[in-house]
């Protein structure tokens, strides 16, 4: 039955695993990717999404913050291992205004990953052919540099760099 079938599917496990060829395909970097920092949600009204998720889901919110020179007002949503960025338009030339534009009721508007060493990865990726959005990196609403990766270089998705 499901033991014998598990049994003779066991050896081939073992021989994937063991595969040394693998870890060859990976190559060495210089900088290494970490944790997940947080997933960016452009919303229209900032008001009524801090209310959803403090009120009706019960999260732990942050303040507004205004980030200026990014044109951006900002709103933590603490996960747990995670956290959510509430992203609302500052300014009229914010990127979040354009974004909303096209998005009318708000969206996903990028993903932010820790790395241990934002200027060795900034070197490497231009090296890789793919596009950093500033010559230099801001600092962000942690108060870290910050760079972001062009999204058609990142399969459609715009991904920060946040130093760790």
């Amino acid at each position: 039955g499901l033991l014998s079938r598990l049994q003779t599917s066991a050896p081939t496990l073992r021989t994937l695993s063991s595969s040394k060829s693998f870890p060859q395909n990976i190559p060495s970097c210089l900088w290494k990717l970490g944790r997940l920092n947080h997933v960016a949600i452009a919303v229209p009204d900032l008001e009524k999404a801090q209310s959803l998720y403090k009120d009706v889901l019960g999260a732990q919110v942050s303040e507004t913050v205004a980030l200026p020179e990014h044109g951006v007002y900002t709103v933590f949503v603490e996960l747990g291992n995670t956290k959510l960025e509430l992203l609302h338009p500052l300014g009229e030339k914010s990127p979040i205004a354009s974004f909303l534009q096209k998005n009318k009721t708000g969206g996903m508007h990028h993903i932010c990953i820790e790395v241990d060493d934002i200027k060795a990865a900034m070197t490497e990726l231009k090296k890789k052919k793919i596009r950093i959005l500033s010559e230099e990196p801001k600092i962000g609403a942690h108060g870290k540099p910050v760079i972001f990766l062009h999204p058609k270089d990142c399969h459609g998705v715009l991904v920060e760099l946040e130093q760790a």
